[in-house]
């Protein structure tokens, strides 16, 4: 008697183990999910075959929403990470001038090089940081994304006014 019988599990191709149903065109999914479900850049005739695919599988539906939920945490997480490194480097600059009043004696300034090193870290943290949110920015679909949404949920006479007066 196998172990999984034993202990009551189902095999691995029964039901309970699928999350979802299959991808109902696994040609047309396989290209999706090789683009990280990522059509904004695909013009409007290119996009119907693969809107309509995302319509009709759930499979699809679900992964796409998972990968836009991912891109949407890397860039939250690195935001975050830009206003953590903004505020060290805020903060141990504001140290170091505390210190530098402190230690000022008879005209003489003593440096203390820990502050200074840690608000070194601090500066080369946040311009990592920036540099990740770029780049975030610009390897994900959110632009298009958040473009997509506002259209949505604007009126259509403000609609109009941007299609006139683009930037």
């Amino acid at each position: 008697m196998s172990i999984q019988r034993m202990l009551n599990f189902p095999k691995p191709g029964s039901r309970p183990y699928r999350m979802s149903a299959p991808c109902t065109d696994p040609l047309i999914g396989n290209i999706l999910a090789g683009w990280r479900f990522d059509i904004s850049h695909l013009s409007p005739a290119m996009r119907t075959d693969y809107d309509q695919h995302l319509v009709d599988c759930a499979h699809c539906r679900r992964s796409q929403r998972v990968a836009r939920t991912i891109d949407i945490l890397l860039l939250s997480v690195s935001t975050l990470s830009i206003l953590a490194f903004l505020l060290a480097t805020a903060v141990l600059h504001r140290i170091e001038v505390l210190a530098h009043l402190g230690n000022s004696v008879h005209g003489h300034v003593y440096h203390t090089p820990v502050t200074i090193s840690l608000e070194a870290a601090a500066i080369a943290g946040l311009a990592v940081s920036l540099l990740l949110w770029a780049l975030i920015a610009l390897v994900t679909p959110i632009p298009a994304l958040v473009s997509d949404v506002v259209q949505q949920h604007l009126p259509q006479s403000v609609r109009e006014r941007l299609m006139k007066h683009p930037a």
